[in-house]
């Protein structure tokens, strides 16, 4: 069997992130290949990009669990969203089962682990992209947010149950173990999975202990456009750039420390929790908020590095490897997923701690060094070979459901 039909199942409809950037990526890269697209999505607006004659959008119309009003409704519904549930089995009844996939790009921000029966057990075969480690770890980072260390204790297990890793509070990370208990228990994930993709090696090793033996892993790494126009010459440049959430677990405020101290213009693209902290070590920092991705495009094309300093594995890097494609180099950390796109003194460095005294030096090397384009491999992460590394997925996934 070829598959006809995809049914794309996703958090958002928008691109507010690397995982809602890839759904959407993905549904139009299929699209533009002839296929049969079905975005379903609890939150909305519906992004510009859907507007395809061969995707059609379902949305919900619901907030995600940190946008709800009620906290008592966004408790609820982000342990188990019932109507998210019935109105996914529904749309999923339109489908012929021997062409279609349903492709899920995430459940933990709004659609609840409610989904799960139906990925494991539905009417269509199904795949799961891991775009973070909320299989497995309740905060779905492997993360110890109060010693902003990577957190290698054995999800749900005493030491994880008896520790709060959580970035707000205690309850919260109560909740998050009600929500992970839902995960594994009713909501069959990831113990009754058949076909899940990975996107990078770290993924694969920090999440192999905890996905079924009967799992078939996929890898199928996000897609990276190469940006048309001619190569620049970063050298010539002088900012050093950060793109991404303004969270914790980025590194975002030991990037500011780190450039304060070495006297460069440090720009921030994004928003979130720790602006304000970021301006206290920096006065000087650029925090310019979310931006279109060609405005991102842009700001790659004016740095002199990017600055990748994120305390946490990571999943993939998606920043990382856009910079690389503009021949950008990158400065980060040996633990995270994007480490694995970098040719150390080549295309980046790497620092193996996690302090600012390591992060400065690595990116005072940055500042001085030649970026050696012909150590960049891109070419197997092109859109191009995305689609078809999808489409092979799919196949193989129709052919062992018949």
């Amino acid at each position: 069997m070829t598959v006809k039909s995809v049914l794309i199942v996703a958090d958002f409809a928008c691109i507010n992130g690397g995982q809602a950037k890839v759904a959407i990526d993905s549904a139009v890269l299929l699209a533009d290949e002839g296929i049969d697209v079905t975005y379903f999505a609890a939150v909305g607006p519906a992004d510009p990009l859907l507007e395809h004659p061969n995707i059609s959008v379902e949305l919900l119309g619901q907030n995600d669990i940190l946008a709800e009003p009620s906290r008592f409704k966004a408790a609820v519904r982000g342990i188990w969203n019932g109507s998210a549930r019935k109105r996914l089995i529904e749309v999923a009844k339109r489908f012929d089962p021997e062409t279609t996939i349903l492709h899920c790009h995430g459940y933990a921000k709004a659609l609840s682990p409610s989904i799960g029966p139906i990925l494991t057990d539905g009417p269509l075969a199904a795949v799961y992209t891991m775009h973070e480690f909320f299989l497995a770890c309740p905060n779905g980072g492997f993360f110890d947010y109060p010693k902003n260390t990577i957190c290698n204790r054995k999800a749900l297990g005493f030491d994880c149950l008896t520790t709060n890793c959580d970035v707000r509070h205690p309850a919260h990370k109560a909740w998050r173990v009600l929500r992970q208990a839902a995960t594994w228990g009713p909501g069959c994930m990831p113990r009754r999975m058949q076909d899940i993709i990975y996107i990078s090696e770290t993924q694969r090793q920090v999440l192999l202990s905890y996905l079924s033996q009967g799992s078939r892993l996929h890898y199928v790494p996000n897609p990276i456009a190469r940006p048309k126009g001619a190569s620049i010459d970063a050298a010539k440049n002088d900012i050093f750039l950060f793109v991404g959430r303004l969270n914790p677990e980025k590194g975002c405020v030991m990037f500011a420390e780190a450039a304060r101290r070495l006297g460069v213009e440090a720009v921030f693209v994004g928003d979130g929790a720790q602006s304000e902290a970021i301006r206290a070590v920096n006065p000087d920092a650029n925090i310019l908020g979310w931006q279109s991705p060609e405005e991102v495009q842009v700001w790659l094309r004016r740095a002199r590095a990017l600055v990748f300093p994120s305390l946490w594995y990571e999943t993939f890097g998606l920043t990382a490897y856009e910079a690389l494609a503009q021949n950008v180099p990158v400065v980060c950390g040996t633990w995270t997923a994007a480490a694995e796109a970098i040719v150390h003194g080549r295309t980046g460095v790497l620092y193996g701690s996690a302090d600012v005294e390591s992060l400065t030096d690595a990116m005072d090397q940055a500042g001085h060094m030649t970026f050696d384009q012909s150590s960049v491999a891109l070419d197997e992460l092109s859109p191009a070979a995305h689609r078809i590394r999808l489409l092979d997925c799919y196949n193989a996934v129709l052919r062992d459901r018949v």
